[in-house]
């Protein structure tokens, strides 16, 4: 990641955006009432105008700005800054990073919700080529559980706008969302609806601490063997045409990579293993696991 001028912190991106340049052409996320997240609750959402993300781009030297292949859009829901005016965000792009190959931006149902399908188009034209969706899960109970705002079938016709548009879509699930009462439920919805979908990549991360406390008084946490267990669920009923999953984020026990369906088997196998081996410490299996970010 580049430093170039000062962010609005916290700064977030995926990690596949690691060499990304960033622009915050908005601060905070519109949708920003589920229970689950911490991300920017400390944020008021503003829209900033393109004469503020021209002066950042001016502040990068010329030499600098050749070598800049991809530009992360943030903060949480990029995607909702109107039309036009992302339009136009992506016309400087284009004009200022000669070698410029993809924009990425991260999408809320709510941003989707903002845009047709022939926007879109229009969007990826100008190189938006892939959006980071949190779906959290396909199970319509636990989603009113967070307070999403949306549910499950919505969210994927939301999602197919994007696929009509031929923009490349990474969707994130949340293991041990729904606690222990809805595990099984929130295992299987989620691997329909991803099925369904089938989207270009498919990441898993786990259920973890950051200015979220309330969200875990509403439910029972698994432990770490009931976590991996809820992977094995998922990772077992997953059949997407063709999707890239990962696992691996930090927040996650087990590191999962491979593509579906060639190496399902694979990937299956890893976890039914991983399983085994917890049960072999009974004292970890059952231990809830204590990962937590207090930054910000």
């Amino acid at each position: 990641m580049h430093y170039y001028f000062d962010y609005n912190q916290p700064l977030f991106r995926p990690p596949s955006e690691a060499q990304s340049l960033i622009f915050q052409i908005t601060y905070g996320c519109s949708q920003n009432h589920c229970t689950f997240c911490g991300m920017y609750k400390m944020k008021q959402f503003r829209v900033r105008p393109v004469a503020e993300f021209l002066t950042e781009i001016n502040m990068i030297p010329a030499a600098q700005r050749a070598m800049v292949q991809r530009v992360f859009l943030a903060d949480g829901d990029a995607l909702v800054y109107p039309q036009s005016g992302l339009l136009e965000i992506l016309e400087l792009l284009a004009e200022y990073f000669p070698r410029l190959t993809r924009v990425a931006a991260y999408a809320s149902p709510n941003s989707l919700k903002t845009k047709s399908v022939v926007e879109l188009k229009a969007l990826r034209d100008k190189k938006l080529r892939i959006l980071y969706f949190g779906l959290e899960s396909g199970d319509d109970q636990s989603l009113q559980l967070i307070n999403k705002g949306f549910d499950a079938e919505t969210m994927l016709q939301l999602c197919q706008k994007a696929q009509e548009a031929q923009i490349k879509l990474s969707v994130t699930a949340i293991l041990g969302l729904a606690g222990r009462a809805r595990s099984a439920e929130h295992a299987q919805a989620t691997a329909a609806w991803v099925t369904r979908l089938s989207p270009e990549y498919f990441s898993l991360l786990t259920m973890f601490r950051r200015h979220n406390d309330a969200h875990f008084e509403l439910i029972e946490q698994l432990s770490n063997g009931e976590v991996l267990q809820e992977a094995l669920a998922i990772v077992r009923q997953l059949a997407p045409r063709k999707t890239i999953l990962r696992s691996n984020h930090v927040s996650n026990i087990l590191n999962l990579a491979g593509s579906y369906p060639k190496d399902r088997e694979r990937i299956i196998a890893q976890t039914e293993a991983a399983v085994v081996a917890a049960k072999r410490q009974p004292d970890w299996y059952n231990e809830v696991p204590d990962y937590e970010e207090t930054h910000f």
